[in-house]
């Protein structure tokens, strides 16, 4: 297939150094400096004189146009039979772009590089959902797979679920689905009654399908749990399993089985061993993650060698164990202990997303157990997967630029002046039930504007005469964008405030 790029001077090199290793790639400069301000007529014109000229092939299947250009290239593709689309908006890009050339339809209309990340990133998805319909699975909880090569499950906790109003605790059920929860864990506080915990579940019945655990080690709220129809018991120890274990095996119901306080793997193996010989038949094992500081290496040792001892065992992987301890952001530490949770056989990854700064978690483990599915699936290290938890630091660094010599050092203004049109209050938002985005509200004396992004809110203020000074438009401008940030990011934001 022959390719046409086409560029500006500023752009050159880039352009050239993306596509050195494609012999089928041409690059075509037009005069001018701003490859954005291409358009149809000089695209047809500076093709035409260097295919006179002999610069040029005759032919190209297909022409790349800058992803920022505007204007209809459709009567310079028919002129020139070849296909016409947009590039990506930045010239670093062209090289993972061009890689996908007959391969992907490109478009008119979106920039190749937005287009290929949703491409991409639908094909990541089809591929997980691929494996886990052909996943032979340990267990089945209703329809839901768990080993055997099935995606590791989500399941979230909702701490004092028992203690809860009836709406809080379905808004917080409802929030953790969207945020792709597999199985929701309602935890019963140190207080329950065995009538909490039937509220609790039938709450959770009502608004959702996903399994349902219940996580107490009392037996007897244990009891009306398995009564009521739970899937799920979190958990059997010796503590309890003489006084339970037969209900739960008569329910058909799972049990994670853990060890005895402060016991190690013999614990959990003689519990599991008491478990089985109460009629137990769908086990799922807990060796326990120990926090950072507190033996987190031993413990993954511990996970590593049961899993060779009972590979027919799923096993439970409790994540948040380590991020709720430990003051790093949550992304990271989900993607490396998922990566860990992968490799010693797990098939549960367990996360209360109870703490601020482990809000997200649910949503981080989502994405991080379909990037092991496809890690494994292709043999890999987990990237470049179509898929990724990429959220401050890039993939791709976009070109800098050089500071010219007769630049001027900016300074602040000193004074501040108040619009005569009067002031704004700025707030947001969030999206409780899916833990991202939410709205911009911009209070100002005359209206309220709501809206998602910074420019939408900034140009109705405008379009209303409610900014009258170029200070406050750029003063909005700055602020609007940091509450936007703050909901991207689920941050809080506080007006003035550094982000």
């Amino acid at each position: 297939m022959n390719i046409l790029v086409a560029t500006g001077h500023l752009a050159e090199q880039t352009v050239r150094l993306a596509v050195r290793s494609r012999p089928k790639v041409d690059v075509l400069v037009l005069d001018t400096d701003v490859a954005a301000f291409i358009t149809p007529r000089r695209l047809l014109t500076a093709i035409q004189e260097q295919q006179a000229s002999g610069d040029l092939s005759d032919t190209y299947d297909l022409i790349f146009v800058p992803g920022l250009v505007s204007g209809n290239f459709s009567n310079v593709a028919k002129e020139l039979g070849s296909e016409i689309y947009l590039g990506p908006k930045h010239a670093y890009d062209l090289e993972y772009i061009v890689s996908f050339a007959g391969k992907v339809d490109f478009s008119t209309i979106i920039p190749a590089c937005e287009l290929l990340t949703n491409v991409r990133r639908d094909m990541a998805l089809d591929t997980v959902h691929k494996i886990e319909t052909n996943a032979n699975a340990l267990m089945h909880i209703g329809q839901m797979k768990l080993g055997g090569g099935a995606r590791m499950k989500v399941m979230a906790e909702v701490v004092d679920a028992t203690g809860l109003d009836t709406n809080v605790l379905s808004e917080r059920i409802i929030s953790f689905i969207n945020k792709g929860a597999d199985i929701i864990d309602l935890g019963a506080s140190l207080n329950a009654t065995p009538d909490d915990v039937e509220r609790a579940i039938k709450t959770a019945r009502k608004v959702s399908s996903v399994p349902i655990s219940i996580d107490t080690l009392d037996p007897v709220l244990l009891k009306r749990a398995l009564n009521i129809g739970v899937d799920i018991v979190l958990s059997l120890n010796s503590s309890n399993i003489n006084q339970i274990g037969r209900m739960v095996a008569d329910s058909g119901a799972s049990a994670v089985v853990i060890p005895d306080t402060g016991a190690g793997v013999e614990s959990l193996i003689d519990n599991i061993k008491a478990a089985e010989e109460a009629g137990i038949m769908r086990i799922i094992a807990d060796p326990v993650l120990d926090p950072i500081g507190h033996g987190i290496a031993v413990s993954i040792v511990r996970y590593h060698e049961f899993n060779q001892k009972f590979s027919d065992i799923p096993l439970f992987f409790g994540v948040g164990n380590v991020t709720e301890l430990i003051d790093a952001d949550s992304a990271g530490v989900n993607a490396a202990f998922c990566g860990i949770a992968a490799d010693v056989g797990a098939s549960i990854l367990f996360t209360p997303e109870f703490s601020n700064k482990t809000q997200g978690s649910i949503h981080e483990l989502k994405i991080a157990s379909e990037m092991m599915v496809l890690a494994n699936e292709r043999d890999s290290s987990p990237k470049d997967l179509g898929i990724d938890l990429l959220i401050m630091n890039e993939k791709r660094r976009r070109e800098d630029s050089t500071i010219p010599a007769d630049a001027i050092d900016a300074k602040e203004a000193d004074l501040w002046r108040v619009d005569p049109a009067g002031c704004v209050k700025i707030g947001i938002s969030p999206d409780l039930s899916s833990g991202t985005g939410g709205k911009i509200i911009a209070r100002h004396k005359e209206a309220c504007i709501v809206g998602e992004t910074a420019g939408e809110v900034l140009d109705t203020l405008i379009d209303m005469k409610l900014v009258s000074t170029l200070g406050h438009a750029g003063y909005l401008g700055r602020e609007l964008k940091k509450a936007e940030l703050a909901l991207q990011f689920n941050r809080s934001y506080a007006q003035d405030d550094e982000f």
